[in-house]
């Protein structure tokens, strides 16, 4: 796949991604159209993926960075789309799954014809604002628009999120859907190869539970030591949920169980 896809991004999911493709990132900040026309021109990609994104140290700096968040969220992912109708070039738009309610006592699984109705974040709703937007174009051009929920990596970095619960020692036990990152590398690259377009959900199936990580790494870390605390003490908007995996299956895909790959993914990330 070398010279035919373009990463716009060099973030963390940016990163592993130009790595697993082995293709070329651009760092380029994104304010217009010409911006990315001009990228586009010069690596003269078939698949752009935008990484593009703004959360800051966690989502509550969105709240402090309104404008920042806005551009990188909501604008950037449509300018790039529009850049990408008019070069004739796939879209594929990096999105997020924080963008839904859920009632753990009665709701299945969400799929992707759920209407977003998380709007208590400005991290959140500028997400929507932009998937919406690439949703409707996404019925006659092609764009794809793939969902990740809390990444998982099978090495360090502070976007991961072993490195976050290592570091706080305090997690809420509430079942929550996970990405693994290197099973969403293998996601993207399938769809990619059979053109699929919309929205999909990419998270292992099922639910994880954050002490359920914890006790793994703890089994090769003995000395490691957290405490369960009350989500409703920590007085922070926050969404959690459970996506449903079924449409990404539909597409031959093996998603496989979060529980599955804990063990895998702990004896990597302790390699580094």
């Amino acid at each position: 796949m070398k010279g035919k896809i373009l990463i716009f991004g060099k973030g963390f999911i940016g990163e592993r991604l130009s790595e697993a493709f082995g293709c070329g990132i651009s760092g380029k900040r994104i304010c217009a159209l010409k911006d990315a026309e001009k990228e586009i021109r010069r690596y003269r990609p078939k698949v752009i993926i935008n990484c593009i994104g703004y959360i800051g140290r966690n989502v509550d700096d969105c709240e402090l960075d309104q404008d920042n968040t806005l551009l990188a969220n909501t604008f950037v992912p449509i300018i790039l789309a529009e850049a990408a109708l008019r070069y004739g070039i796939k879209l594929v738009h990096i999105s997020s799954g924080c963008i839904y309610h859920f009632d753990y006592s009665k709701d299945r699984p969400i799929t992707e014809n759920k209407t977003p109705d998380f709007f208590d974040l400005y991290y959140s709703r500028s997400k929507i604002y932009s998937e919406r937007a690439l949703e409707v174009l996404s019925g006659k051009f092609n764009l794809l628009i793939v969902r990740l929920r809390v990444p998982l990596d099978s090495r360090p970095h502070p976007r991961n999120i072993i490195d976050k619960l290592i570091k706080y020692r305090q997690v809420i036990d509430i079942p929550n859907s996970i990405t693994y990152i290197p099973d969403f590398i293998k996601a993207i690259k399938h769809l990619i190869k059979i053109n699929a377009a919309g929205i999909y959900n990419i998270a292992n199936k099922g639910g994880l539970r954050y002490p359920q990580l914890m006790d793994v790494y703890r089994k090769y870390r003995p000395d490691f030591a957290y405490k369960v605390i009350d989500y409703k003490k920590l007085h922070m908007v926050r969404t959690n949920l459970v996506l449903s995996t079924k449409k990404l299956e539909n597409t031959g895909f093996k998603v496989r169980n979060i529980h599955e790959v804990l063990e895998e993914c702990v004896k990597s990330y302790l390699k580094y």
